[in-house]
C-alpha cells in the first residue's frame, strides 16, 4: 500500500513547506482578514444539503452533480439522495463504511466510492443499487462516467474501468509508485470521447483510451528541485483542465503548465506551488495557489496578468467562472467574487464551514464544504 494512506502529510508536514520554515515551533501564517468592498455582486443560495463533516486533515472529494434536472448528494456515513427542486426523490443506504468520493452522475447511474475501496453505481431514477466493485485501495476522488465505462482510481495508483451497464472490471493501468506523496488523488477528466487522463503524484500526466486502457501518449508536466523528500513533493493534486488545444495542469511546489496535445509539448510553465484545480476561459487560466495567492495568466503566452495577494493564508479552493465572475472559496466558508479581467473583489456570500471543491455545472455554482455543506448558488 502506498504511503500515502499512511501518511498525514497533507496539513502536518505540508503545512511546515508552506510557511517556508522547519522549525517545529513556527505556528502557520495568520489569515488575512476579510478586506473590505465597495461593491457587491452577491451570490444567492438556490440549494442546501447537510451530510457528515470531515475531518480537516482528510481528502474528502465529496460534491453534488446534477442530471435531467435532479441533483444528487451523498453523505459519508453511506448515503446518496436524489432530489428534484427541493423536495427528496429518493434515499439510498449503501455501507457503513464511510464513503468518500462521489457523486458523479451519467448514463443512467450515480457512481460513489468509499474509504474501503468499495465502488457502488445507482439507478438514477429510483436508487436502488445496480452492482459494486472492489477496488484495491481507498476511492478519494470522483469517478468519469464516459463511453460506457466507469473510470476510477484507488488510492495505490491502480486505475480500474468497469462496464456501466453491468459493473464488469474492463482493465485496469498501474500507475508508478511514488514512496511519498500528499493524500488525495484528481479525478479522471476526458480528454474526448476515447481518451481520458490521469494526473499523478509524479507530476505526470497519462492518456488511456477509455474503452481498452491502452495507453495513448504520457507527459511529465512539473519538475522539483527540492533536496529533502517533502522539499520534492510535487503531487499533481487538482484535477486537470482540457481547453481546446491544451491541456493545463498545476502542481505542488512545481508548476502550472500548458501543453499542446498535438505535438505533447510544454507551450509554456510557470513557478507556482498550488494543490487545486485550475480554471480557464478562452483567455486566461486562473490558479489559487498554496500560500493564498490568486493568479490570471494568458493562456497562450503565459504571461502573468494579475494576481491578487489580498487572501493570503486564507487556504483558498480551486477558482472557477460563474458566468462573468470569479468565485474562490477559504477556510472560514465564505465565497469570494472577482472580476476576472482585474482580480478585483467584487463581492462576497458565506455558506458554513471550510469550502474544499467549487464546480459550476449549467451556470449553477456547486459548492462542497468540510463542515458538509453542499449547495447550490446563483448570481443576483
Amino acid at each position: 500500500m502506498q504511503n500515502k494512506l499512511k501518511l498525514a502529510l497533507a496539513v502536518a508536514m505540508t503545512s511546515a513547506v508552506l510557511v517556508g520554515c522547519s522549525s517545529n515551533n513556527v505556528k502557520p501564517a495568520k489569515p488575512n482578514p476579510l478586506p473590505k468592498i465597495s461593491q457587491q455582486q452577491g451570490l444567492s443560495l438556490v440549494f442546501s444539503h447537510s451530510a457528515s463533516s470531515s475531518n480537516a486533515a482528510e481528502a474528502l472529494r465529496l460534491q453534488l452533480d446534477s442530471q435531467q434536472g435532479q441533483v444528487f448528494a451523498i453523505n459519508p456515513d453511506g448515503q446518496v439522495f436524489a432530489y428534484q427542486g427541493k423536495k427528496q426523490v429518493w434515499k439510498s443506504k449503501l455501507s457503513k463504511q464511510e464513503l468518500t468520493a462521489g457523486v458523479e452522475a451519467g448514463e443512467g447511474i450515480v457512481v460513489v466510492g468509499s474509504r474501503k475501496g468499495q465502488l457502488f453505481a445507482l439507478d438514477q431514477a429510483s436508487g436502488e443499487q445496480k452492482w459494486t466493485a472492489q477496488l484495491s485501495g481507498a476511492i478519494l476522488s470522483p469517478s468519469l462516467i464516459q463511453n460506457g465505462r466507469v473510470v476510477s482510481i484507488a488510492n495505490d495508483g491502480t486505475v480500474f474501468a468497469h462496464d456501466t451497464a453491468t459493473g464488469q472490471q474492463v482493465w485496469t493501468y498501474k500507475l508508478p509508485h511514488v514512496q511519498f506523496s500528499l493524500r488525495g488523488q484528481p479525478a479522471p477528466v476526458a480528454l474526448d470521447n476515447r481518451t481520458v487522463l490521469i494526473a499523478s503524484a509524479n507530476a505526470y500526466i497519462y492518456a488511456l483510451d477509455i474503452i481498452s486502457g491502452v495507453p495513448r501518449f504520457q507527459r511529465r508536466v512539473a519538475i522539483s528541485d527540492g533536496r529533502s523528500d517533502i522539499q520534492r513533493l510535487i503531487d499533481i493534486n487538482g484535477d486537470p483542465v482540457v481547453a481546446g488545444q491544451y491541456i493545463v495542469t498545476s502542481s505542488f511546489q512545481g508548476q502550472v503548465t500548458v501543453t499542446d496535445i498535438a505535438s505533447q509539448r510544454v507551450a509554456w510553465s510557470e513557478d507556482v506551488s498550488s494543490t487545486q484545480r485550475p480554471e480557464v476561459s478562452e483567455d486566461y487560466v486562473f490558479i489559487s495557489t498554496s500560500d493564498g495567492k490568486l493568479n490570471a495568466y494568458k493562456l497562450n503566452t503565459g504571461e502573468l496578468v494579475w494576481q491578487n495577494d489580498s487572501l493570503l493564508n486564507r487556504q483558498l479552493s480551486n477558482p472557477v467562472l460563474l458566468g462573468q465572475n470569479l468565485v474562490v472559496g477559504d477556510l472560514d466558508g465564505v465565497l469570494h467574487v472577482l472580476d476576472p479581467a482585474s482580480g478585483q473583489l467584487i463581492g462576497r456570500a458565506k455558506t458554513s464551514g471550510e469550502v474544499s471543491s467549487l464546480r459550476v455545472i449549467d451556470n449553477q455554482l456547486y459548492v462542497a464544504t468540510r463542515k458538509g455543506a453542499l449547495s447550490i448558488w446563483q448570481t443576483r
